[in-house]
């Protein structure tokens, strides 16, 4: 089976560009489940219930999120009543949300007799005081594997260290390790020595012509002056960030991760 794993989506030039090509890139690439990440997909920071609806009904199968989920308070309610929206697995217990879900056949048509996890989990390091992501994705997986033994982790973290050392810890218990949160896409996709396929950073859904995603001007003159600015999403030069992973539906382990990376203007 081939997943479409797609970068952090960032304000409307990311929605936009993604839902005019994205029909496209699922038919071109035969392409069985979709994947973004949508904590930035309003206005650059955060979701709401109108947003996650239209992406859902465009062709994303599952949105994952991070450190920003809960930027607005209109997705509390909604995110306990629509499990495809994740929560990072590692908030604290009482927060609204899931942080996995397990599609079935009936879910993904031409897939038939499988069932596959997509879990969502957060960093440490510079982030928020979450419950540690290891430990975390242990438990998890003794959750998931005696229902299915294909399964995607969205990392969503800060540093390169935490992210490579996830997956080297989650290397041959899961499916893919996939890393978002910093918006620049690494170079570093391969597939691991026991079959997950890995990569720090997916990237971004957006305009490249920015600093992550804002306005180039406003961050430049934020550290030249230490002043604070308003961000505001930039809208020039988008371009669609991903990684398409073939996975053996057999053993669940990956063949092949395949980066994406083109201008969508």
């Amino acid at each position: 089976m081939k997943v479409l794993f797609l970068g952090d989506i960032f304000g409307r030039p990311g929605r936009n560009c993604l839902i005019r090509e994205l029909q496209d890139l699922v038919r071109e690439n035969s392409i069985d489940l979709t994947i973004a990440n949508g904590e930035n997909a309003a206005g650059g920071i955060g979701i709401n219930p109108k947003i996650a609806d239209s992406l859902l009904q465009n062709g994303v199968d599952v949105l994952t999120s991070g450190n920003h989920i809960f930027k607005k308070k209109e997705i509390y309610d909604y995110i306990e009543n629509q499990p495809r929206l994740l929560k990072p697995a590692n908030y604290p217990p009482k927060t609204p949300g899931y942080g996995y879900y397990i599609y079935t056949s009936d879910n993904l048509p031409k897939i038939k007799s499988l069932k596959v996890a997509v879990v969502n989990i957060c960093g440490r390091v510079f982030l928020e005081n979450f419950d540690c992501p290891f430990r975390k994705m242990d438990e998890i997986l003794l959750e998931i594997r005696p229902q299915t033994h294909i399964i995607i982790v969205d990392f969503h973290a800060e540093v390169t260290s935490e992210k490579i050392a996830m997956g080297w810890y989650l290397d041959g218990r899961v499916s893919a390790v996939i890393g978002t949160h910093t918006h620049v896409q690494t170079a570093d996709e391969r597939i691991m020595p026991r079959g997950t396929a890995y990569i720090t950073d997916v990237g971004m859904v957006g305009p490249r012509d920015s600093v992550i995603g804002v306005k180039k001007e406003l961050i430049i003159d934020r550290f030249l002056t230490l002043m604070p600015h308003r961000f505001v999403v930039a809208t020039d030069d988008n371009w669609i960030n991903g990684v398409i992973i073939d996975i053996d539906e057999k053993t669940g382990y990956s063949k092949s991760i395949k980066r994406l990376n083109f201008q969508a203007d």
